[in-house]
């Protein structure tokens, strides 16, 4: 075991992790990163598609700037791949001490401090600040045997030549479309891609839908289908693993209801239907959280859990703060006596002010 005693151990080296890192270090506290992947922001790289642009986003009602300027998107968009090389040479720049390849595994609770349980031994820290985002994603949930799908891209050229079914309504859906349309249109392809979303309408940002419209004025040939509905997986009479979608549906007054509906190999489909939080991790550090009920929830969904944390983002476990994409898109928040719940958008910026506020919290908790 480590005998040093941190002042803070930071669980996760993307975006709140570093800033929290980097906060740390500006204002003397001593800690260390303990990250998962094989470098820093190796969420973010596993899960952003290749050549995908990054952003200085903020929510419209966002009144702070970043609060870490220095991990601030430019203004002029970047690929991921710029961005993450850019990030690269600023941790060896300020020489933040981040230990990779950690697989965190518990807390302890110690006399004075905390034990961070994990596969390259134990750490001892003053505060923990739980970082490691949300990149669980959430299944695809049909009935039968076959389910599997890809979750995003990883090489856009398995795409050609084939008609291939994108679901999921948002920037993520969007990212991959792009990436394929612009593989298919340098083969010279003309196979459809496929879009389909439950809800009647597609949500992306701006830039997004930009570079999306820029593409399909190129060539790229896409077909959308809103109000589609994912059913059945299953595996036809060649052994192909299959998945029905429901493009539309006709109810009749006789109780037979009519509908339309579309079959892909399951290797043609790519599900970007958003990720899941870490409800399990919270469950096993005994971190509370709270289901949605009826009329309590606004951006959750009904019997959706969310983890109860102060206005400081401290959990019910002392000492132990959660902040980034593990609290997105919303969290419930303790004010004052009240609980409600409060809107977290999964943003770089969100994370970087999340890691803000917490350090200045901490701060003022050690005396420092």
């Amino acid at each position: 075991m480590n005998k040093k005693t941190y002042d803070v151990l930071i669980i996760g080296g993307g975006p709140a992790g570093l800033s929290t890192a980097y906060l740390c270090h500006k204002h003397a506290l001593s800690y260390l990163v303990l990250e998962s992947g094989k470098a820093i922001f190796q969420g973010i790289a596993n899960s952003y598609p290749a050549g995908k642009m990054v952003y200085p986003s903020k929510p419209k009602d966002a009144a702070d700037p970043f609060m870490v300027d220095e991990l601030r998107p430019p203004d002029k968009p970047v690929t991921v791949e710029s961005y993450l090389q850019y990030v690269q040479h600023f941790v060896q720049h300020e020489n933040l001490a981040i230990q990779t390849e950690v697989d965190f595994e518990d807390i302890k609770d110690e006399r004075d401090s905390l034990t961070v349980v994990t596969s390259k031994g134990n750490f001892k820290g003053r505060k923990v600040v739980l970082s490691f985002g949300s990149n669980i994603p959430r299944e695809l949930s049909v009935y039968g045997d076959a389910k599997m799908v890809a979750k995003n891209v990883d090489d856009a050229a398995k795409y050609v030549g084939i008609k291939t079914l994108v679901i999921g309504g948002g920037n993520t859906a969007a990212d991959v479309i792009i990436n394929i349309l612009k593989a298919k249109r340098e083969a010279k392809d003309t196979n459809s891609v496929y879009w389909a979303h439950m809800a009647e309408t597609f949500d992306v940002n701006k830039e997004t839908a930009q570079r999306l419209g820029e593409e399909i004025l190129l060539g790229g040939n896409i077909r959308l289908l809103p109000g589609a509905t994912p059913r059945i997986g299953e595996v036809d009479d060649e052994g192909v693993d299959r998945l029905v979608i429901r493009i539309n549906e006709f109810k009749q007054s006789d109780g037979i209801d009519l509908y339309h509906a579309m079959s892909f190999p399951m290797q043609n489909v790519i599900a970007c239907i958003g990720s899941q939080g870490p409800i399990p991790i919270f469950d096993k550090l005994s971190i509370q959280s709270i289901a949605c009920a009826a009329g309590v929830c606004k951006i959750a969904k009904d019997g959706e859990r969310l983890v109860l944390l102060t206005s400081e983002y401290e959990s019910t476990r002392k000492g132990v703060y959660v902040i980034g994409g593990a609290i997105s898109p919303s969290y419930m928040k303790i004010n004052e006596g009240s609980i409600a719940e409060e809107r977290h958008p999964n943003l770089i910026y969100t994370a970087i002010n999340d890691a803000y506020y917490v350090v200045q919290a901490i701060k003022t908790k050690l005396g420092k």
